[in-house]
This record gives structure tokens, C-alpha cells and sequence, in this order.
């Protein structure tokens, strides 16, 4: 095979086709508990979490809500993968061994942002967010509605087990946060006349890239256990998601949704959730309570 313009061009394409059917085999896991916010700046900031909309009885003047004052931010990330094609196989025209490289690229920038979610689930134990705490603790700063005064709310269970996770993925903002700064895009460097790569080296080098970041939302909407996952467990973690309320006082009307379980609870959430009968014979008064969705990405 002759290296042309023609040539490179024609290459490019079949790269392309290959990386592009890769990207579209991926069904992405990340949807079920992020919301998909745009970003258009190095970073953005989320000053307004922490208030939950609500309506009141318009007597007199309105009533406004004060933004507090501590910034929730997140940064943009870039991202990148290379593959590198040697000019002696495009001479020899042994190009086909490269399709399942690209192939395989197309699947890893479609699930890159699933890396990012679970990564920051991972990470959730520690990570702060918006209220200065990690975003599952035992310690949320709350403000009494009787007494005025700052308690401590809980959306964790502590524990030694792997962890699970009950999520109310009903709202327009979910509880986690996938910033997208800039789509994943597929481009080349095998210009011999510009690429110092293909001078120096003899090769030709087409890759991806993006830009983004995975955040935290509402707490209140997340609550994490490292207990043995149970019927007593997944009520109790169910009850306190339930009977969040706000600063005023005013029930938040958290209702989980989702069950998030890795392989080693995907067993037990599925005799809580999907059986008629628990162990004793007796009606499952659980059964499709929650959707279970089961994550490749958790242990």
C-alpha cells in the first residue's frame, strides 16, 4: 500500500468506524445516578446546593432565599487515550490488527464517564460536599426547626461490610453529578509533512479525548451502609431517608428509588426485593419496593 493523503484519509475513516461501533456498543451506567450538567468554564460552581425549592403562602412580601455562602466547586478534568499505527504496517497493508485496538477505545471513552461516577462514589466517604462534611457521614449540619440550633443528621450506616447504597434518583438533580466540559472526540496526527511523530518515529497517531469531572449533589438524596445488607438494615436506612426534613422544618419528601449493589450484595438485594416469600414462608410485604441496579463498576 502507497502512504497518500488518499490513503491516510481512507484509514482514518475505517479507524473511525471501528472506534465509533466500539462507543455505541456501551449502554452507560452512570445515567441511573447523575445528572448530566453542562459546563463551559474551567470549573463550575454549585453555590445553590444546599436549598430545596419551596412554595409558601404569599401573605405581605416575598419571601427570598439567601444563597449560603459556602462554594461548592468542581474542577474539569481532561482525558486522553492514544494508539499509534507503524508506517511499515500500513505499507505491508496489515492494518487489520489494529480495528480491535480502536474498537475497544470507542468502548473505553463511552464508559469513561461511568469510571467517573463510581469513581466519586468510591470516594464518597471522605470527599466533602457542599456542607463541608463527606458527602456520606454520620455528622451533616442541620439547623433545629425548633430549637434553632445546628444538630447532626446521618446518611450513613457505618460498618466493615461492602458497601451499599439507597438513592432517590426521582428529582431533576440526582446525587451524583457528571460535569461534561467537552464530548469525547476521536482525532488524528499522521500529517507527514506536520507531525514530528511520523518523522521521527515512523508512526502514525490517532487518539481521543475529553473533558470533564464527577461531583456530589444533594446528600440528602444518597445514604451509603457498610452493614450486613438486610431486611432491618434496608428499612432503617429507608426510614431515615424518608424523615429528612429541612432547616424549616418541612418534610424534603425523599422517597428512594434505587438499590445500588456490586456483585457481592447483588444476591442479597435480590431476596429482599424480587422474592414472593422471605426465608420464613411468609409474604415478601418488601417485594419491588426499589429497583435494584446492579453496578460492574462496585465490588
Amino acid at each position: 500500500m502507497i502512504i497518500n493523503q488518499t490513503t491516510l484519509d481512507d484509514l482514518f475513516r475505517g479507524f473511525s468506524r471501528a472506534y465509533q461501533n466500539g462507543f455505541a456498543q456501551v449502554k452507560p451506567e452512570w445515567q441511573q445516578i447523575a445528572t448530566m450538567i453542562p459546563s463551559s468554564t474551567r470549573e463550575n460552581s454549585y453555590a445553590w446546593l444546599g436549598q430545596f425549592p419551596k412554595l409558601r403562602e404569599w401573605i405581605g412580601s416575598r419571601t427570598y432565599e439567601t444563597m449560603k455562602t459556602r462554594r461548592y466547586t468542581v474542577l474539569n478534568r481532561k482525558f486522553e487515550g492514544t494508539i499509534e499505527v507503524d508506517a511499515d504496517d500500513i505499507s505491508d497493508d496489515n492494518i487489520g490488527i489494529y480495528s480491535p485496538l480502536f474498537t475497544e477505545m470507542g468502548r473505553a471513552a463511552a464508559s469513561h464517564p461511568d469510571e467517573l461516577i463510581f469513581e466519586k462514589l468510591a470516594q464518597a466517604f471522605t470527599d466533602e460536599c457542599y456542607d463541608g462534611q463527606a458527602f456520606f457521614d454520620t455528622d451533616h449540619p442541620v439547623i433545629n426547626p425548633v430549637t434553632k440550633k445546628e444538630v447532626s443528621v446521618s446518611n450513613l450506616q457505618p460498618g466493615a461490610n461492602v458497601p451499599w447504597y439507597l438513592l432517590d434518583t426521582s428529582r431533576s438533580l440526582k446525587p451524583l453529578i457528571y460535569q461534561k466540559r467537552r464530548d469525547y472526540r476521536f482525532v488524528r496526527k499522521d500529517d507527514p509533512k506536520t507531525s514530528d511523530r511520523v518523522f521521527d518515529q515512523d508512526k502514525f497517531t490517532y487518539g481521543v479525548d475529553g473533558r470533564g469531572a464527577a461531583g456530589f449533589g444533594f446528600w440528602q438524596m444518597a445514604f451509603a451502609s457498610k452493614e450486613e445488607l438486610t431486611k432491618e438494615t434496608l428499612r432503617a436506612a429507608r426510614n431515615a431517608m424518608k424523615e429528612l426534613q429541612s432547616d424549616e422544618g418541612r418534610p424534603l419528601g425523599i422517597r428512594p428509588t434505587i438499590l445500588l449493589v456490586g456483585n457481592s450484595n447483588s444476591d442479597r438485594a435480590r431476596d429482599l426485593l424480587l422474592a414472593e416469600r422471605d426465608a420464613n414462608g411468609a409474604t415478601n410485604t418488601d417485594r419491588n419496593l426499589l429497583q435494584i441496579v446492579e453496578s460492574s463498576f462496585l465490588e
